[in-house]
């Protein structure tokens, strides 16, 4: 797909087409990753991973739990 690139402020800024932005899901103010490949610009948006109480607990194992860790005494208005 060809576009322009153009001046915004003292930046240059290219517009994401409908159908890229469809195909890609972007989202108004989701962050991307701007990066420059043998002279060529790459743009990746940067998901973040969501993960689930139940898949993380799978890797606790009786070899890799640890016992209670004492920090010291309450301080302020803490409650315990």
């Amino acid at each position: 797909m060809i576009t322009k690139v153009q001046k915004w402020g003292n930046s240059l800024a290219v517009r994401i087409p409908r159908s890229v932005v469809e195909d890609t899901q972007l989202k108004p103010g989701e962050t991307v990753n701007l990066a420059s490949h043998d002279g060529q610009i790459v743009i990746a948006a940067v998901r973040q991973q969501r993960f689930k109480l139940a898949d993380l607990l799978k890797g606790v194992s009786s070899r890799n739990k640890h016992e209670e860790v004492v920090t010291g005494n309450p301080v302020g208005q803490e409650a315990w």
